[in-house]
């Protein structure tokens, strides 16, 4: 046979997997396609996040001050401060990006352990759809995993120390939200968002592109979502 009758068979075998519609394809075999779609994104979304600047070199998740001293930075500066605030952005960025790592189990875990139900919510839900699943199954253990390393982090040359006393007074006035008066909770809350947010990205980007998915089944269930 030559070359573009192969061609031609290829093509004809494509088209007709692609011809799918959501509908056609089993429980068993949507789930399937989706965890190794979902397997790709974290990993992906980890290994960006997980590394020298994946916070700080990413204006998407990077760590700003918080609430009210964010948007008084710039009196902060005035103030001669600049100097503090910048080693302040950098430590809280640099203890997410040591932190993102540790996701890597628990996020499997959470993906081996998804039910059809689980799938079918994912699959038929909105642009969050996949950010919802993961906090549901991974927020409260990433918390309790990240806040330690969050802790030696800042807590390097004082930081933590310094950011407490002016969070804390910026708290008392109503500046700074309580939760965010201690910078281990706000940036290990802020690290889980940029996670989360990261393999959202990751699923939208399957989702408009099934062919940039690893695994057939991936690119079978996210093709068929598509006609």
């Amino acid at each position: 046979m030559s070359t573009l009758g192969k061609l031609s068979i290829l093509m004809l075998l494509s088209t007709t997997v692609w011809a799918l519609s959501l509908s056609d394809i089993s429980n068993t075999d949507a789930t399937s396609g989706l965890k190794e779609a979902l397997s790709q994104g974290a990993s992906k979304a980890i290994g960006s996040l997980g590394k020298d600047g994946g916070f700080l070199g990413n204006p998407k998740v990077k760590i700003p001050l918080p609430g009210a001293l964010a948007k008084g930075e710039k009196m902060l500066r005035m103030a001669g401060m600049g100097k503090q605030a910048d080693e302040l952005v950098v430590a809280m960025n640099r203890a997410a990006e040591a932190a993102v790592p540790e996701a890597k189990p628990l996020v499997a875990s959470a993906i081996k352990s998804m039910t059809v139900e689980d799938a079918k919510n994912i699959l038929t839900g909105g642009d969050d759809s996949v950010t919802q699943f993961f906090k549901r199954k991974t927020s409260a253990q990433l918390t309790e995993k990240f806040l330690p390393i969050v802790k030696k982090y800042t807590a390097q040359a004082g930081l933590a120390q310094k950011y407490d006393q002016l969070a804390g007074k910026g708290a008392q006035l109503g500046l700074v939200k309580q939760e965010d008066a201690q910078i281990d909770s706000y940036v290990t809350r802020s690290a889980l968002d940029g996670l989360y947010k990261m393999i959202a990205a990751e699923e939208k980007s399957i989702r408009s592109n099934p062919m940039a998915a690893v695994g057939s089944m991936a690119q079978k269930v996210f093709g068929a979502m598509n006609q």
